[in-house]
């Protein structure tokens, strides 16, 4: 027996477009989204491009028959569930592909590729009509941004409704669905995207983020289309999974080159092959502060915690700490429960706020404010930093769950550099804290531990 194969028929989907030499849009990006969603890729490659994150110096299309026996070849083996098309840039090759994704019938993203990010054409004039006269009628998605839905709608759209009317108009070229992506329209601090399907109008919200790292975003949105498609998502959950994948894929998108910086489709699975990793760890810090004499010393009157944040943390529920924290037990302490996602909320706040700073400090441990800890920490040569909670502004108290991101950003603009220490005195009806930032939540359990040695042979 040579190993064993995967028995369950994993969902087959294709990208139709072309090559990005820098691997951040085009079947780069499909190809990564597809991995990150459980889909097996395949690909109908049209055109060869030399490019990079500022700029398109080469175009190198296939000819149509060799893009169509590509398509044929995947379709006649191994079935496709769903599929995408992206740059297909001249009218012979659009038509083809029209053909043959008719003649297998599986359903078909289309992303009406027509200008890159960098102004260089992806689409020949002349192949504009093609486009809505062959391919659109038989798509099942149509995702334009703002610029290509303009053209394909010949309208101006500069609000949310102006963008439902130009889906509306762009549904009557024969698509089951078109989505208007907001992308490059300003609404309010929000990226709006707008879905007409059935004759309905369904607008999909999300945090707007001002990232330089949005290069084949538009790729990757229909890659992952078609990818929940292909796993059996009716359209209109698809589009909403798909705008979620898309916006974790630019918040934590790739800060390389001189240009625009391609996307981070794999931050998707990066993040959940991480969860057993964080768990694990803070249950070995949970084991060393149980097992370590006089940690009670330190604890809190609102109990202590430790917790470690995913590389691409995003939220309260992808920090870990312990449920109920670590309660004091004559002169130690025992945790309340196991580590769980979303446990602690104050910690939480701490590591996601000082994370857009320093990506490496993941975790963070609570204790008492006391003098004697924060001369140890001193000499141990830890940085550190505090904020004030009487100099809060009204605004900030007002709203839940704003004083420590406040706080982190003010301890910051005190030191020079990201601190290790942050703490406050206290506030009326607020305990002093001392909060530890660290890599992982081992290395803090250790730090803890060398804090109370040293704190029981200064007593003695």
């Amino acid at each position: 027996m040579h190993g064993a194969s995967y028995s369950g028929r994993i969902p087959v989907t294709i990208t139709i477009a072309g090559s990005d030499s820098g691997g951040g849009a085009g079947i780069q990006a499909d190809l990564k989204t597809f991995a990150a969603l459980g889909v097996h890729g395949t690909t109908a490659v049209t055109c060869v491009t030399a490019q990079n994150t500022y700029s398109i110096t080469a175009i190198e299309c296939l000819r149509p028959e060799i893009v169509r026996e590509q398509i044929r070849q995947v379709a006649e083996d191994m079935g496709i569930n769903a599929g995408k098309t992206g740059m297909l840039y001249t009218a012979e090759i659009i038509n083809t592909v029209a053909e043959e994704v008719s003649r297998h019938g599986f359903p078909l993203v289309v992303d009406p590729v027509m200008v890159a990010k960098s102004g260089a054409p992806l689409l020949r004039p002349e192949a504009e009509e093609a486009l809505k006269r062959s391919l659109l009628p038989i798509a099942t998605v149509v995702t334009p941004n703002k610029f290509e839905a303009e053209r394909l709608a010949k309208m101006e759209i500069r609000s949310i409704e102006d963008a439902k009317e130009a889906a509306e108009r762009i549904g009557s070229l024969g698509p089951e669905a078109v989505v208007v992506k907001g992308g490059h329209f300003e609404t309010a601090g929000e990226s709006v995207d707008v879905l007409y399907y059935r004759g309905e109008k369904h607008v999909f919200r999300t945090p707007r983020i001002y990232a330089k790292t949005t290069h084949g975003t538009g790729c990757s949105f229909s890659a992952a289309i078609a990818a929940y498609l292909a796993k059996g998502a009716d359209i209109v959950s698809a589009v909403r999974l798909a705008k979620e994948f898309i916006t974790e894929a630019i918040r934590f998108g790739l800060n390389i080159g001189k240009g625009t910086g391609p996307v981070n489709p794999m931050a998707h699975i990066y993040k959940e092959a991480e969860r057993y990793h964080v768990l694990k760890n803070i249950s070995e810090a949970k084991s060393i502060l149980e097992s370590t004499p006089g940690v009670g010393r330190l604890i809190p009157e609102v109990g202590m915690n430790i917790a470690m944040a995913l590389l691409y943390a995003s939220g309260v529920e992808d920090v870990a700490a312990i449920p109920g924290r670590l309660v004091k037990v004559f002169d130690g302490v025992r945790a309340a429960s196991c580590p769980e996602f979303g446990a602690s909320s104050h910690l939480a706040r701490y590591i996601l706020e000082i994370m857009k700073h320093d990506t490496k400090k993941r975790a963070a441990v609570n204790v008492m404010y006391s003098e004697e800890v924060l001369n140890i920490l001193r000499e141990m040569g830890l940085k550190i930093s505090f904020y004030d909670r009487a100099e809060e502004p009204e605004e900030i108290k007002r709203v839940e769950g704003m004083t420590i991101p406040w706080g982190v950003r003010q301890a910051i603009a005190r030191v020079s550099g990201v601190p290790d220490v942050i703490y406050h005195r206290g506030d009326i009806g607020k305990e002093p804290m001392v909060v530890i930032f660290g890599e992982d939540a081992v290395s803090l359990a250790k730090l803890i531990s060398k804090i109370v040695r040293k704190n029981i042979q200064d007593e003695s």
